[in-house]
């Protein structure tokens, strides 16, 4: 196991970390997850937009004009100055479109819903982005004290072989090559410690913060079932699925919607005004109350138009469904084989650094006797070293493919790894804008406060 082959460098910061803590400052420092939720709550309030059309919509207007002009009386021209001012409310109201615009309110609470399901993609997607940053440090740093021990080894290498050389038992080339295999160990630790910066860097983006003392990550999460089971769960609930599915409900209805546009529509129209003459104390109130029908009689065909295009964005996304459900359960499929490919690995690995070890020392045992050179020993070495690095990468493999198997069938979200965090309800800002509330509401000054302590956050 890579937690008995390897000792790790000691680490930048002091505390212990778990991956578990790893992905829920992922899940809190995600500027990409805000990014969506703040477009799931546009998508919200696209239900609300909607929803008004069938509110009374009321108006206010004022009107100040001043008149000029000469009137002729008896042969002569007498200017006219008149100001006139009126003010006036009007109100006008939905009464009946033949469900034109419950079709529209249903259409986008599908869309809601098809862009929660998007937020629950983009969470699997930082999750699992902060998995990989989290193995990556961690191979990286044993990488490093790999590099480290190896290059201890090689000075005491060196050393012996100058030794030897003094006193005649090896020859100046026993000596070169063991300083070309330091120097080159030199150069392997530089560049692992390389690599390591990196890995902390994409840590850094993926989490928000540089990290601890990156720990091992214990069990293997359970995946459940076999392949075919994982593969059947993952067509019925990975977001990408239930994503396009809302996005095809969506364009039925809207299919419903434009049918209903070519239908007539029933309004109740209202006007309510006072105007006067500024500077006479008479003023007028004026005021009426009626019902009207209109629907269209020709536009240019845009209608048709519209309802077509309807119809082919809705064969677009059930064309858009079939492709996500195979390439799901392809994922599964791939995560599956790269976890298989990664516990052969792990094995072979495992019995490779067993056997390098066994050969390492029984040729260092032999050049002390003098069967073997020192190209012997150092060669020996490096199959050890390259044993042991490939065992640690084996052992990360497991690790990242097993997640990405959770992420393939769509149960790698905060909830589901039940990770110490209060998720984000996407349903708590949806229920309190979906009746549409005014400004000057209860429930409007409440959301108002609720926006004002996310602008802040």
């Amino acid at each position: 196991m890579l937690a008995v082959a390897v000792s790790f460098a000691a680490p930048v910061v002091a505390w212990s970390e778990t991956l578990a803590d790893t992905l829920v400052s992922t899940y809190q420092n995600s500027g990409l997850l805000e990014q969506n939720r703040a477009l799931l709550r546009a998508a919200d309030e696209d239900v609300a937009v909607t929803l008004s059309q069938l509110r009374p919509i009321i108006n206010w207007s004022v009107d100040v004009t001043r008149d000029f002009g000469r009137s002729k009386v008896s042969g002569n021209r007498q200017p006219i100055a008149q100001t006139n001012a009126s003010l006036g409310i009007t109100a006008d109201w939905l009464l009946y479109d033949f469900g034109r615009t419950g079709f529209q309110i249903e259409a986008a609470k599908e869309t809601v819903l098809a862009t929660r399901q998007t937020l629950r993609s983009i969470e699997q997607q930082v999750l699992l982005r902060g998995v990989f940053a989290y193995m990556n440090v961690r191979r990286n740093n044993a990488f490093v004290s790999l590099r480290q021990n190896n290059l201890r080894l090689l000075e005491q290498e060196l050393r012996a072989a100058r030794d030897r050389f003094e006193v005649g038992e090896v020859t100046r080339t026993d000596v070169a090559q063991a300083e070309a295999r330091l120097a080159s160990a030199r150069s392997g630790l530089a560049a692992a410690q390389g690599d390591l910066a990196q890995a902390i860097e994409e840590y850094v983006a993926a989490v928000g913060r540089r990290p601890g003392d990156l720990q091992a990550p214990g069990a293997l999460p359970i995946l459940g079932g076999d392949i075919d089971q994982s593969k059947l769960v993952a067509a019925r609930n990975h977001p990408d699925v239930l994503k396009v599915q809302h996005d095809v409900a969506a364009a039925e209805l809207t299919i419903e919607a434009a049918a209903a546009a070519m239908r007539p529509s029933v309004s109740l129209t209202a006007r309510a005004g006072l105007s006067e003459e500024v500077g006479d104390s008479n003023y007028t109130r004026t005021g009426s109350v009626g019902v009207g029908v209109s629907g269209p009689i020709y536009q240019g065909g845009r209608l048709s138009a519209l309802r077509r295009q309807a119809m082919a964005r809705r064969d677009a996304n059930r064309g858009a469904l079939h492709v996500t459900q195979f390439r799901v359960q392809q994922d599964v499929g791939n995560a599956y084989a790269n976890l298989r490919a990664a516990r052969a690995g792990r094995a072979s690995s495992t019995e490779q650094v067993r056997a390098a070890t066994v050969a390492f020392r029984g040729v260092r045992e032999e050049a002390t006797l003098g069967a073997r050179t020192t190209l012997d020993v150092l060669n020996a070495e490096q199959e050890l070293l390259n044993a042991r690095a490939n065992l640690i990468s084996a052992e990360i493999d497991v690790y990242t493919a097993a997640y990405s198997v959770l992420a393939a069938m769509g149960q790698l979200t905060a909830k589901d790894m039940n990770l110490a965090v209060q998720t984000y309800d996407p349903a708590a800002y949806y229920n309190m804008v979906k009746s549409a509330p005014a400004d000057i509401s209860p429930q409007g000054r409440k959301l108002d406060r609720v926006l004002r302590a996310l602008g802040e956050n």
